[in-house]
């Protein structure tokens, strides 16, 4: 399977990039920008450049069979941007399948799941700027005809994997605190070939 990468630089990121290697049956084809590339140097394929850039992403997916997103906020528009430059190349290519990593914060509310958890009192964050940043991306998702699913962890440490974790659809499993960024890596890398959680929203905690 041949992978394009984004966002392959982050903690996530490079956590995903651990698990391919170990596993060694996938190509991977990493989006870097020039002063991050020494991360992945020797690990994946990269090509310099910006997701905010519609050519360069035009280029990175090209020849993927799947796309995998691990970009966060960045605190401006960055998100939101890459991810609208991703949707229209994989129109355009014909391309489907996509994972995102997002929030727990656009999970629904379970007093009132009309509500993203962002917008009830069981988000703590003071901000929600970076939130809604994630929920414009999943609404865009969920209007589109791509098979994605968004990968939302709650508070992200980082850890090593232990693989065993808990995981509930649209919804943060109850009680969860936190989520290791090798445990999301782990359930990130399973989804290369599954199809449980297709046009999903998926939550991850202890």
């Amino acid at each position: 399977m041949k992978i394009a990468l984004l966002g392959g630089t982050g903690r996530v990121g490079q956590a995903f990039v651990n698990f391919l290697e170990k596993d060694g049956r996938h190509s991977v084809y990493a989006l870097v920008r020039g002063e991050r590339a020494d991360l992945l140097k020797n690990r994946c394929q990269t090509l310099t450049g910006n997701a905010r850039n519609q050519h360069d992403t035009r280029a990175l997916i090209e020849e993927a069979d799947i796309v995998v997103s691990c970009l966060n906020t960045d605190g401006d528009d960055t998100l939101s941007v890459s991810v609208e430059n991703i949707i229209n190349t994989m129109n355009e290519q014909n391309k489907k399948r996509l994972i995102t990593i997002g929030t727990a914060g656009i999970l629904n509310a379970r007093q009132d799941p009309t509500l993203y958890r962002f917008e009830s009192n069981e988000s703590k964050r003071r901000s929600a700027r970076a939130a809604k940043e994630h929920a414009q991306v999943y609404e865009w998702l969920r209007d589109s005809s791509l098979d994605w699913t968004i990968i939302c962890p709650t508070y992200l440490p980082e850890g090593p994997a232990v693989e065993k974790y808990r995981v509930e659809r649209d919804f943060l499993p109850l009680g969860g605190k936190a989520i290791s960024t090798g445990d999301t890596a782990h359930f990130l890398f399973a989804q290369l070939e599954s199809d449980l959680y297709i046009r999903k929203r998926v939550g991850l905690a202890y």
